[in-house]
């Protein structure tokens, strides 16, 4: 399994390394052992934050709901909260 794809009690956790105003939102690989994800979106006023949990949660075709901010609110590394489970995420995100 990915460093970056953990299980948790409630489905799982990504951990992130998020690049905020990049010309389109996209996963783009590996940062170290993170998954790098660019946002269109500029880091104003939590809208990079909002825009990441849009594109996980349509990425991964949840609700919004289904996505938690739980580290790194106003860092670049960040940790997301996935209600699914590991196997589906893994099946849709490739590193």
């Amino acid at each position: 399994m990915s460093h970056w794809l953990k299980v948790h009690p409630k489905g799982c956790t990504l951990s992130l390394y998020v690049q905020p105003g990049a010309s389109r939102s996209e996963v783009s690989g590996l940062h170290g052992d993170r998954l790098k994800v660019k946002i269109k979106a500029p880091p104003v006023d939590g809208e990079a934050n909002e825009a990441l949990i849009e594109f996980i949660a349509e990425t991964l075709e949840i609700p919004k709901r289904s996505v938690h901010l739980t580290q790194g609110e106003t860092s670049r590394q960040k940790t997301i909260l996935v209600e699914m489970a590991v196997e589906n995420v893994r099946a849709i995100i490739k590193d």
